[in-house]
């Protein structure tokens, strides 16, 4: 190689190096979905710029955290019958090190104990299961601490398999759990409810480096038995010099103080009728001062502005997409699981069931435009961008590529990364180092140029 050669090599090293960005949770770097990454490509397949693909012990909905040269997957292990953590080496798919850390797979059979995401800070990684079991391993695999919250809190009350991300922010390792204060009628050992007493919703801060717990607050609501539940993860937002953790869940959303897990605002319920079955999926979506909440079942979206206090009425929202029944061009602008993206200034929002794209001016509400993807199947999965581009996929793994932005929907690729007994699947695709790293229902894929 002649030094022109070289040294044009080495200047592009460099800026590949410049915009190489971790993925640390499920929602990314700035837990909005997005990241700075750049030179993604647009289009690949099961054989065209894949890098590796590995089979993985079990299937699991969550998302793999990215640190370096380190990718953390959780997942069950469908032989044994267990939950494991596992690190694989981001150049090769090797396998560094599997961890145990549980017992059980499944208490339904739409999704299984390993759906939480992991998250790490690139020196340590806390995975988190269904069951309860929570544990933190150095990067090189050397255990930490473990314990488990049931055995702690008491027995969790889901219908469907309980599955919040932890949440690692300012010195803190925050984990949810909004429950059914009721008994689960269900044949259910594993997530089966004491009848005693009721149990209450919390949210729960520990020392990440020694699982000590900092505080636990309880968060009481109003809504009914199943409506209580929630599968949704706590999101920081920081607003006029004022730091909050933004929940969803039990029919409203809250803001509270991270040092204390005090409240400091919240809404009115959305679900008026106190219907019994509105479970609760998204997370909390944030961007240009706008704070998100999706209410479920084809509800609309609500948008409040960020520096609420107090208890804020659904009149008082920012704006909010219209309900079911209601004939307007903003009818399709609502999401039951997907968690919305922030992205260069807009919310991208997926309605799955109607397997639609819709792109959101974040002050207004107003829909920019909105996309057909189309597909073989409904999306649960929640969308993630760089470079330009929004990826999402759907439960048989089909991987969509979107342009971000712009005045009209643009689709610009569509590839089948799942496997033909795929079913089910909601892992995001997450974007490190110049990598997608995609989540089928028994493999692993990092695609790349």
């Amino acid at each position: 190689m002649n030094h022109s050669l070289a040294a044009i090599a080495f200047t592009l090293c460099l800026a590949a190096a410049a915009h190489a960005e971790n993925w640390p949770s499920w929602r990314g770097p700035a837990f909005n979905g997005a990241s700075d990454e750049k030179g993604l490509p647009a289009t690949f397949s099961k054989t065209e710029n894949v890098k590796w693909s590995v089979a993985l012990p079990g299937t699991s909905a969550a998302t793999p955290a990215i640190w370096g040269d380190r990718v953390f997957v959780s997942s069950v292990d469908a032989q044994a019958g267990t939950l494991v953590a596992l690190c694989l080496d981001r150049k090769t798919g090797r396998e560094l090190w599997r961890k145990e850390v549980g017992v059980g797979l499944k208490q339904d059979d739409r999704s299984n104990f390993a759906s939480p995401s992991p998250v790490t800070d690139g020196k340590h990684a806390w995975f988190f299961y269904g069951t309860g079991d929570l544990a933190c391993f150095a990067v090189d695999g050397a255990k930490q601490w473990a314990r488990n919250l049931q055995t702690d809190h008491g027995k969790f009350a889901f219908l469907w398999t309980f599955s919040s991300s932890p949440l690692l922010h300012e010195g803190r390792l925050i984990l949810q759990v909004l429950q059914r204060d009721t008994p689960v009628n269900r044949a259910n050992p594993l997530g089966a409810t004491a009848t005693d007493k009721p149990t209450e919703s919390f949210l729960l801060a520990l020392d990440p480096a020694t699982g000590k717990q900092l505080w636990k607050n309880v968060r009481p609501s109003d809504a009914r038995v199943e409506s209580r539940e929630a599968f949704s993860t706590p999101v920081p937002f920081a607003h006029n010099g004022r730091n909050e953790l933004l929940i969803t869940g039990g029919d409203c959303i809250s803001g509270h103080d991270p040092v204390t897990g005090n409240e400091l605002w919240r809404s009115a319920s959305w679900n008026e009728q106190k219907i019994t079955h509105w479970r609760l999926v998204p997370s909390p979506a944030v961007g240009d001062g706008i704070v998100l909440a999706c209410a479920p079942k084809n509800e609309p979206i609500f948008a409040f502005k960020g520096g609420s206090a107090g208890k804020i009425e659904i009149a008082g929202a920012a704006w909010r997409s219209e309900p079911r029944g209601k004939e307007s061009a903003t009818i399709d602008l609502t999401s039951d699981v997907p968690t919305p993206l922030f992205y260069q200034g807009k919310f991208y929002i997926v309605n799955g069931g109607k397997k639609k794209l819709l792109c959101v001016e974040p002050k207004t509400g107003k829909v920019i435009w909105s996309g057909d993807l189309g597909g073989k199947a409904v999306f649960e999965a929640s969308p993630t961008a760089a470079d330009g581009k929004i990826y999402v996929m759907n439960h048989k793994g089909e991987v969509f590529v979107a342009a971000a932005g712009g005045d009209s929907f643009k689709l610009l690729h569509t590839t089948m990364m799942g496997d033909d007994t795929d079913k089910d699947l909601r892992s995001c695709v997450a974007i490190s180092q110049g990598n997608l790293f995609i989540r089928t229902g028994g493999k692993l894929h990092c695609v790349g140029k």
